[in-house]
């Protein structure tokens, strides 16, 4: 019942923050000549990356699409509502507060892939949510995300995410 409380807050959180549309301005910026190590990683890496957010963007319609890229044993760590460990949970709370009312955008050039030897991959980014019931001029605001790329029987799965805003 904590996790639940702990999911429903964290996505009421970042729910909140979008639709006030903060306007705290942040110093996230792009990292300079950032080249990737493993050119091959990183298009793979941004392609599941695309994937997965279009399918979240969407996910009233790829839920299924959505849902198959988190491990079973994801942690997803957030930093107003905490951590959340329970696929279940953020499955539910993903379908009950963001399908259909949330968007999310990369900041185009932000990604940055780094291989991690016998596991996967790590992304680092920035993005930004949109409520979608708010103008669509309004101001975002700028996060930093963090990913745990797990490649499991020649899958890639979310293992981990680090949600900073």
């Amino acid at each position: 019942m904590k996790k639940i409380i702990l999911l429903l807050t964290l996505i009421a959180c970042s729910i909140v923050v979008i639709s006030c549309g903060i306007s705290k301005s942040n110093d996230y910026q792009l990292t300079k000549n950032y080249t990737p190590d493993n050119p091959e990683l990183f298009k793979a890496i941004a392609e599941q990356d695309s994937i997965f957010f279009d399918a979240y963007n969407h996910c009233d319609t790829k839920f299924e699409t959505y849902a198959n890229f988190y491990a079973e044993d994801i942690e997803f760590y957030h930093d107003h509502g905490g951590l959340s460990n329970s696929k279940k949970d953020i499955l539910e709370g993903t379908k009950k507060n963001i399908c259909g009312k949330v968007t999310r955008t990369l900041v185009q050039g932000s990604i940055e892939v780094y291989p991690i030897k016998d596991y996967g991959a790590i992304e680092i980014g920035l993005h930004s949510f949109s409520n979608n019931t708010n103008p669509p001029d309004e101001p975002k605001k700028i996060s930093r995300f963090t990913i745990f790329w797990k490649k499991i029987n020649d899958q890639w799965k979310i293992a981990k995410v680090i949600s900073l805003h």
